[in-house]
């Protein structure tokens, strides 16, 4: 039985060496999705009314794999959980490819719901580094996980141009076949190395050393029910949910507006994987800072500075021309780092505001809401772009961004992580 400090500190390192591999690899996966799920829906459909159902549906998957995936970690821990996200993404692009070749835009739109699955397990694994972190490291453990994706994410949108070459050059066929490829290979080897590596189970072991070993099984209701009753719980949903709502709904259109400003489409592909690389950084680079903020003041302070981050983003991609892609870029990649200062921070809220028995059925609502949102924010944001502008576009998700400020401007006080372990 692991239920002495030092052998959950030796589990607790094995656990982050084994997720810090996986989110490199997802990261790719995600990156790819990313760079390519709109251009590819416009040349399916011819408008950009459908575009941000690519995007939106990629990172909102979790959404139709969080009730599933939530009773399989309940049942078989983290990793049944994750395995389990990275194996719907790999049908996923089983289903992508087969759209392309059939030119079925519904069947595409469809695939990319469950290549959400990868961006979903991504987003549960910084839940896994938390669950035996000391309460006073918390929000460092968590994201340093969050940041491993940087590695992978960065590079993911530029690869797609490379997988693409590499696929044309040796089998020929329709365009983003190579990504859909590059894609599932990489997420099957990601749930592969979760199965063998990830031992013991993160969350097994925390409700072994909790004493909850017994507890009854929790589901996605019951999540909603703590989120209800539980103030912190409700304000990091929320949080994330909105954050991630103006993150999706400024990125899904951001390739569209950059393309449009070109007259050439094989360059277009790639201003956009260099500019979407560095939003993806933004999101991921900046983690361990901002977790190590999260530990020394609390998650609401950050909560509040991620916000405000969200606003400049907007505003700066908003007024930016088509042409300036210095400026996008700093957009985009202010857009990135007020994501993972909400994300990061609702994370480490949620987790610490809960018991191990609870965790996985609140931080599944909490990825579920998320997933939602992302969805809205994709179904948004195309009609926007197509009968306003990008700029409109900036404006509404800035607006939706600062929602969030009545749950937080009350309780800005409050004890921190390392008041709470004291």
């Amino acid at each position: 039985m692991i239920a002495t400090l030092p052998d959950t500190a030796v589990l607790q390192k094995r656990v982050l060496r084994t997720l810090f591999l996986t989110q490199i690899l997802g990261g790719l996966a995600v990156g790819i999705g990313i760079a390519v799920g709109a251009l590819l829906i416009e040349g399916m459909t011819g408008s950009s009314t459908f575009t941000g159902l690519a995007q939106s549906l990629f990172v909102g998957g979790s959404a139709l794999v969080v009730v599933p995936a939530v009773r399989i970690t309940e049942r078989f821990g983290r990793r049944g959980g994750l395995a389990f996200g990275y194996a719907c993404a790999v049908v996923g692009t089983v289903v992508v490819v087969t759209a392309i070749h059939l030119e079925t835009a519904v069947l595409a739109v469809i695939g990319y719901f469950l290549l959400g699955a990868a961006s979903f397990a991504g987003l549960q694994s910084r839940y896994a580094a938390a669950d035996l972190a000391p309460a006073a490291r918390r929000g460092s453990h968590l994201a340093i996980i969050v940041w491993a994706t940087t590695i992978g994410s960065v590079a993911g949108p530029s690869l797609a141009g490379l997988a693409e070459r590499a696929w044309t050059g040796w089998f020929g066929g329709p365009d983003y076949v190579g990504s859909m490829v590059a894609i599932g290979v990489l997420c099957l080897i990601t749930a592969a190395i979760i199965l063998a590596l990830l031992r013991p189970d993160p969350l097994l072991t925390a409700r072994e050393i909790s004493g909850e070993t017994d507890a009854p099984k929790r589901s996605i209701a019951d999540g909603y029910r703590t989120a209800r009753t539980n103030p912190a719980v409700r304000t990091g949903v929320i949080a994330a949910a909105l954050g991630h709502f103006v993150m999706v709904g400024v990125m899904a259109m951001t390739a569209l507006h950059i393309k449009h400003g070109m007259a050439d489409p094989d360059e277009a592909l790639t201003v956009v994987g260099v500019i979407l690389g560095l939003h993806i950084g933004g999101m991921y680079a900046f983690a361990p800072i901002i977790g190590r903020l999260v530990d020394k003041y609390g998650s609401r302070p950050v909560l509040v500075a991620g916000t405000a981050i969200l606003v400049a983003a907007c505003t700066v991609a908003g007024s930016s021309p088509a042409s300036d892609h210095v400026r996008i870029s700093i957009g985009l990649v202010l857009l990135g780092i007020g994501w993972s200062a909400m994300t990061v921070g609702s994370a480490a809220l949620v987790t610490g505001a809960v018991s191990p028995a609870e965790r996985p059925s609140t931080q599944g609502f909490s990825d579920l809401v998320m997933g939602l949102a992302a969805m809205a924010a994709g179904l948004a944001s195309g009609p926007i772009v197509e009968y306003a502008s990008y700029g409109i576009l900036c404006v509404f998700c800035a607006v939706v961004a600062l929602l969030v400020f009545p749950f937080l401007l009350g309780r800005l006080t409050g004890p921190t992580p390392a008041e709470e372990a004291a």
